[in-house]
């Protein structure tokens, strides 16, 4: 947030509609926290619907609100201190889910079962603090499917280039979370251009994700510290990866089963009971 903004909202606050002076007002007291609330938690807050705040940001030529890193950690002490750290960020992890739970459309969630399953490629793209979701999905997917590729995060440039191939029967899955990452949506972009299916994971309708995805899938994500929780959209993940293997059954339990004779010729894995120590003599 800056002066520019505070302008803005100070001259044209006559002529806002009661909603939008709701959210004026919050902007202008509580800037610092203003400043991270997603479109839908901002609404929550002041009492209006998500799209209100989305329609006021457009209105003034603002995309969202963000804190840096260093106003985050403030935000944080200003949040959880005073209490019992481990109980209030478990639960709120546990209301999380419960949310994602609630919101994510279950008609878009096997919609995207069904693509995944059929699917000639399985793309996979999460940049920044959602490539470890993105590292672990392409894992399980990798055993269970023969086709998957984790889009690695380097230049612009050079994920076009491992994109190049992608077409209507593909499918990529692009994961992101405020902040947004940028190449993130031009990939998806990129996709939707070739016809492939998009499934987009990301935490609300008006993510910049969400207008390219045929399959939306919304985990709730927020910020517990400087870091950002992400326990519902990996908890969102595992349902991905149980349903697809379930609707998979047959081949799944085959490449399973290869994978077991491989690991234990292999000694991959160590034995889970101890081992003998000599007697001494």
């Amino acid at each position: 947030m800056d002066n520019d903004l505070f302008t803005v909202i100070s001259e044209q606050m006559k002529g806002f509609s009661k909603g939008h002076r709701s959210i004026a007002s919050y902007i202008l007291t509580h800037y610092d926290k203003a400043a991270f609330m997603t479109a839908q938690k901002l609404g929550q807050t002041v009492g209006v619907s998500e799209s209100t705040v989305v329609r006021f940001a457009s209105m003034l030529g603002f995309e969202g609100y963000r804190l840096t890193a260093v106003q985050r950690i403030e935000v944080t002490n200003d949040r959880l201190s005073g209490g019992d750290i481990l109980e209030q960020v478990l639960t709120r992890d546990i209301e999380k889910i419960r949310l994602t739970l609630e919101e994510t459309s279950k008609q878009a969630f096997i919609g995207a079962v069904g693509a995944i399953t059929s699917c000639s490629t399985v793309y996979i793209l999460g940049a920044r603090s959602a490539e470890p979701l993105a590292k672990f999905l392409n894992y399980y997917f990798s055993l269970m499917l023969p086709h998957v590729r984790q889009i690695r995060n380097t230049t612009t440039s050079e994920l076009f280039e491992q994109l190049l191939r992608i077409g209507e029967n593909d499918v990529i899955i692009g994961i992101s979370f405020p902040r947004y990452s940028r190449q993130t949506v031009q990939m998806l972009e990129f996709a939707k251009s070739r016809s492939a299916h998009v499934i987009a994971l990301t935490d609300s309708s008006a993510s910049p994700l969400a207008p390219f995805a045929d399959d939306l899938l919304i985990a709730r994500s927020d910020m517990n510290s400087f870091a950002d929780s992400l326990v519902a959209p990996m908890s969102l993940i595992n349902a991905l990866i149980a349903a697809v293997s379930i609707s998979n059954a047959a081949s799944v339990r085959d490449s399973l089963e290869r994978l077991e004779r491989i690991w234990d010729e292999y000694e991959v894995y160590s034995s889970t009971a101890p081992s003998e120590a000599a007697e001494p003599k």
